[in-house]
C-alpha cells in the first residue's frame, strides 16, 4: 500500500511575519535596523535622550508607513482616479490602396 502523506496547500500564499507579507517583511527589517544604526549615532554623536527620540521615530515611523503600503497590494500597481482622454489621430489612417509616388 502506498503511504499517504498531508499536501502543504500553502505554498502559492506570501510569507507572513507579525502582520508584515511578503516584500514587506524585508522592508521593516530595514526600517527597524537603520533605526537602530541612526539612534545608536545620534547617541554617541549629541545626546542620549535624543538618540532615543530618533531611534524610536524611525522604527515606529518606518514599520507605520510600511504598514499603509502593504493596504496597496504586494504589488506596486498604478490606481489612477479620474477621466482620461486620449487625442485621436485618425488623419493619418490610410484604408486602402495606398498610390506610390
Amino acid at each position: 500500500m502506498a503511504a499517504r502523506y498531508a499536501v502543504y496547500k500553502g505554498l502559492q500564499r506570501p510569507l507572513t511575519f507579525k502582520g508584515f507579507k511578503g516584500k514587506y517583511i524585508y522592508w521593516g527589517l530595514g526600517s527597524v535596523l537603520a533605526g537602530l544604526v541612526l539612534g545608536s549615532v545620534t547617541m554617541a554623536m549629541v545626546n542620549m535622550w535624543l538618540g532615543a527620540i530618533v531611534l524610536v521615530g524611525f522604527i515606529v515611523g518606518g514599520l507605520v508607513f510600511i504598514a499603509s503600503k502593504q493596504k496597496g497590494g504586494l504589488h506596486a500597481k498604478a490606481r489612477h482616479t479620474g477621466i482620461y482622454v486620449y487625442p485621436s489621430n485618425l488623419k493619418n489612417l490610410r484604408y486602402g490602396r495606398q498610390k506610390s509616388i
